[in-house]
């Protein structure tokens, strides 16, 4: 009930919320950010709770830890015999590709007022970031068909794109995408994953930010690690798993030279 959801905000210390009354609404919007919080609100005060009093302490999360070069591993050089074997034998994997991007921010930083995968990628072609990653998901889609006959044999082998958008980009991407055509990719294949906001913290007690109205909370983008927790909890993994994918490639939305090198 409405009457003990609120009990159970008070007792997280979020009393404050209710000083004027508390509105549906305001239960409305907190209610919603229960349910979209692994753990509910129970969880993201707690953990936030910790995390700022460690922060207030000074306490370093990495004491203890010491980097060291690991030992076990070997330096393939481009144009290599070896180099050459490895990349054959990864792409004998490329038909279990899938692949995850986290798209949730705009390019303001870069000095762009629209999502960061409408960017040109560079000069020559014009072709923006979106249009750079579609054509080598292609280009490893023809080699895996190529190389796996069973997927010769059957229908047409299709390596699936999430995209983890958010409140600012999800609109504008899905937008690009319909105009664009999904930049080759068939519709079928790409998979958007809305990530929802948290509640924006007042102070170091954790307790949520009221609106100006003071009959909302204000709210903020999470973290990128949503896009595991969506992945799961909309059964993407899953259903990725049940049709063979074995490996997952996640990458990031500003940096077109990270399949140069994967």
């Amino acid at each position: 009930s409405e009457k003990a959801f609120a009990s159970r905000l008070v007792a997280l210390g979020q009393g404050h919320l209710f000083a004027g009354g508390g509105s549906k609404t305001l239960l409305a919007q907190l209610s919603t950010l229960d349910a979209n919080y692994p753990g509910g609100l129970d969880a993201y005060t707690a953990t936030a709770k910790t995390l700022l009093s460690q922060s207030a302490r000074g306490e370093n999360p990495l004491a203890g830890w010491r980097p060291s070069v690991p030992d076990d591993g070997f330096d393939l050089a481009p144009g290599s015999e070896d180099y050459g074997r490895y990349e054959e034998r990864g792409l004998e994997e490329a038909a279990g590709l899938a692949f995850v991007v986290p798209a949730g921010g705009l390019g303001e930083r870069l000095g762009f007022s629209g999502v960061k995968f409408e960017l040109p990628s560079e000069v020559s072609t014009g072709d923006c970031v979106l249009q750079v990653y579609a054509n080598y998901i292609l280009a490893v889609q023809r080699l895996a068909t190529e190389r796996d006959p069973k997927a010769a044999r059957r229908a047409a082998l299709r390596l699936p794109l999430a995209i983890m958008t958010s409140d600012d980009t999800d609109a504008p991407i899905r937008k690009l995408l319909e105009a664009r055509s999904h930049f080759g990719l068939e519709k079928s294949q790409v998979t958007i994953l809305k990530q929802e906001k948290v509640a924006a913290l007042a102070d170091s007690e954790a307790r949520f930010a009221l609106g100006a109205d003071g009959a909302s909370v204000l709210t903020k983008p999470h973290g990128h690690g949503d896009v595991h927790y969506l992945l799961h909890s909309t059964g993407t993994a899953k259903r990725w798993a049940a049709e063979g994918r074995k490996w997952v490639m996640f990458f990031q939305d500003t940096n077109t030279l990270y399949f140069s090198t994967f």
